[in-house]
């Protein structure tokens, strides 16, 4: 008996060996698929000469997504089209984005991303502005108008909506600090993601279609560029003579199409309206012309450094406040998903828990930012730069926070942010039919997760989609429809049920969490892997060299036993709760 106990003994402890071994070789192996194919990891420092073009390719990249919303924001402030303010709002944007992503890549997560405005806080700011205090003026009126009645008109809502978006983010800041994202995301489901992401694409079809229907021969051009390139020229490699040291001139080649797909739909589109409009094919003041909005560009100063409170110190109203929070909302869960996508992309290891809720509080302190300086929209981890990890291979942290920098001193070239307000209507409607495309397709992609065959997901997919667009709409139609006697009330309420995604997820989160369904029926086991926000709970510190360690002061942190409870520095250990 004895001897078969220490027989099976034996046998344990070479099978638990066995398994120790095998599990080191996964975890190696899977290593070095991380690192498999990149050019330059996480932690990699390129050469100057060598960074700055790459992060200029970041800079391109992120001016394609971030030039469409003024387009729909400026014309909703009640600002003219030749208004050269717009051109400022455009300049904030970039010089914003150019310092929280700095923030976020040196302090935050540490991840290689770029932070900027979001088409996700629109559907809120537009529910804001269609309440009645915030509508436009009729044409007469706005055209009776003098300068400065008009300047006062946009610089009104622009504090409404900045104070808005700067207090909502408070929220996001506060559950990344404190550690709160993974316990939110326990009830923040794949059925609740569907419609909160899905609808900000889907809402906003009606001013893709009035921008695209200025002129649909263009618009329709516009698609099917950027359809071509981006999808079906992208594996194209265009060739370039270079000049190399002992080795002379010699050609290379690369993804001209995959890499700039936006910016070369803009630049042939935008030639071909000038030739129209040279050639006057296209009448005088049509939308189309290149010299619509010329006045803009003339009208701008050279440089112009933006600051908080520029348009006026923002105000705070709690219906603004409230409908802002769908925007943030949205946006937290939709970035959360990009972390590990990243991390893996650039050779670095899953990001820990402190990185994560460090990043969402950087993000949070970010749109708190965006609204202060009057951007008029918050700040949100480019999915087009996350793609552009991918396609290069080139996942460094340095390379990004150069790329920070020249946004930067790009924001301070207000002549800049003008010259993309003169893009032609009919090219950005085509671009919109893409991009708000795009962003549906990304909300239904976490459908994934679940089991379309069960009647009861498909339930609350059909009602948590087509609900808020026939309530939200109807609001909209009727803005005093709710008449309480309470100002205040009736405004937060109109908000509220005027915002599509917050409806739509809102809806979707009751319904997936009351009626009955088994975890794997719901998407929840798949979803838990993939957003795993889990940390070992052991109480050892990791070694300096972590990849999510601070540049500077963690021997003071690794001195200090209280930072291990503080869950966004590098040093917190997750504790077992009884």
């Amino acid at each position: 008996m004895e001897n078969h106990s220490l027989s099976d003994l034996h046998a344990t402890e070479a099978q638990n060996d066995h398994n120790h071994e095998q599990e080191n070789g996964e975890k190696q192996s899977n290593d070095e698929k991380r690192g498999a194919s990149i050019l330059y990891g996480i932690d990699d420092i390129p050469p100057w000469y060598l960074s700055i073009p790459m992060a200029f390719q970041h800079y391109l990249t992120m001016i394609g997504a971030i030039v469409s919303i003024p387009f729909i924001l400026t014309p909703a402030l009640c600002m003219s089209d030749e208004d050269p303010a717009r051109g400022l709002i455009i300049s904030t944007m970039i010089f914003v984005t150019g310092i929280v992503t700095y923030i976020q890549v040196t302090w935050g997560c540490r991840l290689p991303i770029v932070q900027g405005g979001t088409i996700s806080f629109l559907v809120p700011v537009l529910a804001i502005l269609n309440l009645p205090q915030w509508k436009c003026p009729n044409p007469d009126k706005m055209n009776a108008m003098s300068s400065d009645e008009r300047t006062e008109l946009w610089q009104l809502r622009m504090r409404e909506i900045s104070g808005a978006i700067a207090v909502s983010a408070i929220f996001q800041l506060v559950i990344g600090f404190t550690g709160f994202v993974g316990k939110l995301l326990k009830i923040i489901t794949p059925l609740t993601i569907v419609p909160t992401v899905s609808l900000v694409g889907l809402t906003l079809f009606k001013h893709a279609g009035e921008t695209a229907a200025k002129h649909w021969g263009i618009a329709v051009s516009t698609t099917f560029l950027l359809t071509l390139f981006s999808q079906v020229m992208v594996d194209v490699q265009f060739p370039f003579i270079v000049y190399r040291k002992n080795e002379g001139f010699q050609i290379r080649s690369f993804g001209l199409f995959k890499l700039f797909p936006v910016l070369l739909t803009i630049s042939i589109m935008w030639s071909l309206c000038a030739i129209l409009t040279v050639t006057n094919v296209l009448e005088e003041g049509h939308p189309a012309r290149t010299d619509a909005r010329l006045r803009v560009l003339t009208d701008s100063a050279w440089f112009y450094i933006p600051y908080p409170g520029q348009f006026g110190w923002p105000t705070v109203t709690v219906a603004g406040v409230l409908g802002m929070l769908a925007g943030v909302l949205a946006c937290t869960v939709e970035s959360i998903s990009y972390y590990p996508t990243v991390s893996q992309m650039c050779g670095a290891p899953p990001p820990p828990l402190h990185a994560i809720n460090r990043g969402i509080g950087i993000e949070g302190l970010g749109t708190i930012l965006a609204g202060l300086w009057g951007s008029g929209n918050g700040t949100n981890t480019f999915g087009e730069n996350v793609g552009a990890i991918g396609v290069t291979k080139i996942g460094s942290r340095r390379v990004i926070q150069w790329a920070a920098l020249i946004m930067i001193l790009q924001g301070v070239i207000n002549k800049f942010g003008a010259v993309f307000i003169m893009i032609p209507d009919p090219v950005v409607g085509g671009l919109f039919c893409v991009m708000f495309g795009m962003i549906t397709a990304f909300g239904l992609s976490a459908l994934q997760y679940v089991d379309l065959r069960s009647s009861r997901n498909l339930y609350i997919i059909g009602i948590s989609l087509f609900f808020p667009l026939v309530l939200c709409q109807w609001m909209q139609q009727h803005p005093g429809v709710i008449n309480t006697g309470i100002k205040e009330l009736d405004s937060t309420l109109s908000v509220l049920l005027s915002t599509t995604i917050l409806v739509g997820g809102c809806l979707g989160c009751l319904l997936d969490n009351l009626i009955p369904g088994t975890k794997e029926e719901r998407g929840l086991i798949a979803w838990e892997k993939e957003m795993s926000l889990k940390q070992s709970e052991s109480t050892e510190i990791e070694p300096a060299s972590s990849t999510f360690d601070f540049p500077l002061g963690m021997d003071a942190l690794r001195r200090c036993k209280w930072t291990t409870y503080l869950p966004f520095l590098p040093t917190y250990k997750q504790r077992k709760t009884k």
